[in-house]
């Protein structure tokens, strides 16, 4: 390889071609200096190398002495030296006093959202694309998104919603970019490896904290977009299980609207605490009848047996809507008096 292709080389390069060079005892004391993430970028730069001509090599471990004899010293990792000289003191506060070293050292957006009035959040992402609204809020607890989702319009809430619904992972260079148009405002952090955020679960746990009514708009606003969705959301919302949570009376003004057909295809995998709460609410002649049949039925396809667990779901979340029935856990400010 002749110098200009050298020149040309860059340093990841270099210090793979390093490596191999001193050989896998010094590369393995190396590795155990380095993160995951950078011993995963040099690993893959060092598969890539079959072969090293005896002047490159000469030429890497030339430039890797000179640049020992301009850079004398050594090199510490400081905050893990803090970290474990804390430790090391015996006081219990070690680790909070280490964290806020580290806090007043680096400032951190997303963090310093966590902290801000919801309304502020509401006023200063209102402007942002409702793609990148959506990775913002889908970083926060779900208590304080729901908050925040208050002060935005309809229309964009739910299409935040929506959007926050369809995440899985989100690229470092994506948050990068995020961050750094939050800087100005509330500094910056940049994540090294893929962060979970958003997902279908992330907006259950967001729409289950506000209140009612706000909830079921932002639902049927993605319905109207990816039906799919909605369904998925609304049946981790709130299961069939969960109907042995409500009171007698919510759970009779359900029955009276279902039929024994009905009803008996969904309790074929109905957890026993849900078929006794069913049973105690029916007559008993009802409740035999039912169990008979439930003992004659031969196999059923799930989905089959899905679908009437969801339509009595569906019934359930709409006599709730109409405010016929309370469902307990559903909504921020339920309290029941």
């Amino acid at each position: 390889m002749s110098n200009l292709q050298y020149n040309r080389m860059s340093g990841l390069e270099k210090a793979a071609i390093l490596l191999l060079c001193l050989g896998e005892t010094a590369t393995a004391a190396v590795f155990r200096e380095l993160s995951p993430t950078d011993v995963r970028t040099l690993t893959r730069v060092m598969m890539g190398i079959e072969h090293i001509p005896a002047e490159l090599a000469s030429e890497v471990m030339m430039e890797f002495q000179n640049a020992q004899k301009k850079n004398p010293g050594m090199f510490i990792k400081s905050h893990e030296f803090i970290r474990r000289a804390l430790a090391e003191t015996g006081d219990e506060r070690s680790e909070q006093i280490y964290q806020e070293v580290i806090s007043g050292v680096e400032t951190r957006p997303l963090e310093t959202i966590a902290t801000m009035q919801p309304r502020m959040v509401a006023s200063l992402l209102e402007g942002e694309h409702p793609q990148t609204l959506a990775l913002i809020l889908s970083t926060q607890k779900s208590d304080h998104t729901s908050k925040v989702l208050k002060y935005l319009p309809d229309g964009l809430a739910a299409d935040v919603m929506y959007r926050i619904a369809r995440i899985e992972k989100v690229a470092p260079e994506v948050l990068a970019q995020i961050e750094e148009a939050l800087m100005r405002e509330i500094g910056g952090i940049v994540s090294k490896e893929q962060q979970e955020v958003g997902g279908v679960d992330k907006v259950v746990d967001i729409l289950g904290r506000m209140e009612k009514g706000s909830d079921r708009a932002i639902l049927d606003s993605i319905e109207s977009q990816d039906p799919d969705l909605a369904e998925s959301i609304r049946k981790k919302m709130f299961t069939f299980s969960d109907l042995v949570n409500i009171d007698n009376r919510a759970m009779q003004m359900i029955l009276r609207e279902i039929n024994n057909d009905t009803l008996t295809m969904a309790l074929k995998t109905a957890p026993e605490d849900l078929k006794n709460k069913i049973f105690s609410n029916i007559s008993n002649r009802a409740a035999e009848m039912i169990q008979e049949d439930l003992e004659a039925m031969g196999p059923v396809r799930l989905s089959d047996v899905e679908a009437m667990q969801q339509t009595i779901v569906k019934l359930a979340l709409k006599l709730e809507e109409e405010g016929q029935i309370v469902i307990p856990g559903r909504g921020a400010g339920d309290v029941l008096v």
